[in-house]
């Protein structure tokens, strides 16, 4: 559809059904309609008027598996309904040409997707990491012109950068594979695309909590081919409500702290011969405890334990959403943030031990909740940003109302799960 007819088409309210299918708020229906015209417009002013596609790739929340899929372990994750949205035309020139909102323009040519080492660390290392691995996989790839908006918080730990790899992903499935390309390879081709191009040692799942969406227990003992269960749950109905609150703590420097957390596992992991803890009985790690704590330093030996303790709460979550039973699964949610701060123990960084927003998130938290009113946990990497909370709805203004007078207005988002992964809105 053309840029001024699908305007037109959204104005007059026939993209509401299919915009509240995807985000789930129909009190929210106006500020996404108002936000997708915005995006047309600001499209048509870089790239004039053409015929159009619109693409939507969501955040996630880590529920379960703290610091788990690096060791090809078991996470609990879902995907919000803030998203990134992109609209996008295909171009004949041989260049990709991205505007994200409030970034200058990036352009990359489509032969040109070697890794320079000069990139890490920058989108445009993302961009061609995800076309030369699209490439290697047998995929298309091709030039197109994009605008993207997110509402995703960057630095929250709602995975803003898996939600741009998961558009990016979805836009060539669209363009050139007629829409091929599945969830969980986009998925893969993201995490490859931030590891080797990027230079950030994550793990999957916050790629593949973006690409596939709902709220999904997946089991990495095979990375190459996770297994993943979808789990439907109305937290809405149980009487919870998803809060996330960003305690404004600064990223910057923070790389060698999330890296060394994989690294002490892997440590572990390779004094048994293995390159992941999944490779081990949690026993035999138990065992040795006494050597290893010579060898390693007792920080390597709690983060290896956590991993192991972690992936059984996963199953423990998830079995208890299956089974209705919020109670099981909030108390694992909240055993979970506390084997974080104490054994994993990423909630701050040493380096700097005067600043601890996480922290002081947790500890007024914990005061408002007074655990008969929700609990609340660290999210994503740690070290910096958000928590994440599950509280009562009749709770949640004044827990809000808390968390907003201590890190400012707006920090606390209230939020919905969304059961939709990467897709083509229209």
């Amino acid at each position: 559809m053309d840029s001024k007819s699908l305007i037109s088409y959204i104005n007059g309210g026939s993209l509401d059904d299919r915009l509240l299918d995807i985000y789930l708020d129909p009190q929210r229906i106006n500020y996404q309609r108002e936000r997708y015209i915005k995006a047309i417009k600001e499209y048509e002013n870089l790239f004039g008027e053409n015929d159009i596609h619109i693409y939507s790739a969501p955040g996630r929340t880590e529920v379960g598996g703290n610091h788990t899929d690096h060791q090809h372990g078991e996470v609990l994750a879902a995907s919000i309904n803030d998203d990134a949205i992109a609209v996008v035309s295909k171009n004949d020139k041989g260049t990709i040409n991205i505007k994200s909102e409030g970034y200058d323009m990036i352009t990359i040519s489509i032969v040109d997707i070697e890794k320079r080492d000069e990139e890490e660390g920058t989108t445009l290392s993302l961009i061609r990491g995800i076309l030369a691995n699209t490439k290697e996989r047998m995929f298309n790839i091709g030039s197109f012109d994009a605008y993207i908006t997110s509402d995703v918080l960057g630095g929250s730990g709602l995975s803003s950068s898996a939600a741009f790899e998961t558009i990016i992903g979805n836009i060539i499935s669209g363009l050139y594979n007629n829409m091929k390309i599945d969830a969980v390879t986009i998925a893969m081709i993201g995490q490859y695309a931030e590891n080797v191009y990027f230079g950030k040692p994550c793990g999957l799942m916050d790629q593949m909590a973006c690409s596939v969406g709902s709220l999904c227990h997946i089991d990495f003992l095979d990375p190459e081919n996770p297994e993943i269960e979808r789990i439907e749950f109305d937290m809405d109905q149980a009487g919870y409500s998803l809060c996330i609150t960003d305690t404004k703590g600064s990223h910057a420097d923070l790389t060698p702290d999330y890296a060394a957390v994989p690294a002490e596992m892997k440590q572990i992991a390779q004094s048994f011969g293995k390159d992941v803890l999944r490779d081990i009985d949690q026993q035999s790690v138990v065992e040795s405890i006494p050597k290893l704590r010579e060898k390693f330093g007792d920080r390597a030996c709690m983060r290896a334990l956590h991993f192991y303790e972690e992936c059984k709460r996963v199953k423990a979550q998830a079995d208890a959403l299956k089974d209705g039973n919020i109670q099981i699964f909030l108390n694992n949610v909240k055993a979970s943030g506390d084997s974080s701060f104490k054994f994993l123990q990423n909630v701050y960084t040493n380096n700097d031990i005067t600043h601890q927003n996480v922290s002081i998130a947790l500890c007024i938290s914990e005061m408002v909740l007074e655990d008969d009113y929700g609990v609340s946990r660290v999210h994503g990497g740690g070290f910096a940003g958000t928590i994440q909370a599950f509280v009562k709805n009749e709770k949640v203004d004044e827990y809000k109302d808390a968390l907003d007078k201590v890190f400012g207005k707006g920090s606390c988002n209230v939020l919905k799960i969304r059961k939709y992964g990467g897709l083509k809105v229209i």
